[in-house]
């Protein structure tokens, strides 16, 4: 199981104003289904690799499991890697059952969804068809506004900030949050709550590294360009692909990588 990919990217810096082809090295992200006694128990996005270790971690944070010995087996089916299957020991009560609203991810606590079907919705929005267009220069201008309207992060220096912008650069609205996930929540709450959903037109950027959740719920508001000051994972990549979103990564100073529908970037 690798734990990284590459992807063709379109780079963007100041020896190639107009962008030049290349491959660049993601971080994988993936979901892990986990079944405990048979039934499932939830879903985790992680990078592939000591998955072993991870849910026997992971149930004892529960409160499921006190020893390893409290595991009988952990082990994938047949030729997957993305279901791990846990048999509990004789005796040890397995969880109760429970519904969980969202994935668990590298940025939220444990909340995950018990369903592997679960993971990619129907949008509700064209994506795809927002026609927007926003200039290389605009783009590279976004993290310093974000920067100016994180007021807490500048007292604290330890909170993640997201906005949402016109393709203009004008700033609609900027939330702080510990949670990447959350900041969005707010960003996009206050877009629902003004008439702005979908986003069309907009471009929503995060102060850090953009993952899978990020990517989704800027598809089910229906953000057409989503950019991050920090690297995408590839399954990041791959929800702006299938939804139409134009993905920004590594914008900061005078370059970019556009990982996902380049054209929306007018490139000098």
């Amino acid at each position: 199981m690798s734990r990284h990919v590459r992807r063709r990217i379109v780079a963007v810096d100041a020896d190639h104003p107009s962008g030049e082809a290349r491959s660049d090295a993601l971080a994988v992200e993936e979901p892990l289904e986990i079944r405990v006694n048979g039934a499932p128990f939830m879903v985790t996005m992680r990078t592939p690799g000591h998955d072993i270790e991870l849910v026997h971690g992971l149930l004892a944070a529960e409160g499921i499991v006190a020893g390893v010995e409290d595991v009988a087996t952990a082990r994938f089916p047949r030729n997957r890697f993305d279901v791990l299957e846990v048999r509990l020991a004789e005796g040890v009560a397995p969880p109760h059952e429970r519904t969980r609203a969202t994935t668990t991810t590298a940025s939220c606590g444990v909340c995950g969804t018990p369903t592997l079907d679960a993971l990619r919705q129907d949008l509700p929005f064209d994506v795809a068809a927002d026609d927007v267009r926003v200039s290389g220069a605009t783009l590279l201008r976004l993290p310093g506004l974000l920067r100016e309207a994180q007021r807490t992060f500048s007292a604290t220096g330890g909170l993640h900030g997201v906005a949402l912008f016109e393709a203009d650069g004008r700033l609609l609205v900027a939330r702080e949050d510990v949670g990447r996930h959350n900041a969005t929540d707010k960003v996009l709450g206050w877009a629902l709550m003004n008439g702005r959903r979908p986003a069309r037109g907009c471009v929503l950027m995060v102060s850090g590294r953009t993952s899978f959740e990020l990517a989704q719920k800027a598809a089910l508001a229906g953000v057409p360009v989503l950019a991050g000051v920090s690297a995408p994972s590839s399954l990041a990549v791959d929800v702006a692909q299938e939804a139409g979103i134009t993905l920004a990564g590594f914008v900061r100073g005078d370059r970019m990588n556009l990982y996902s529908h380049p054209d929306r970037v007018v490139l000098s």
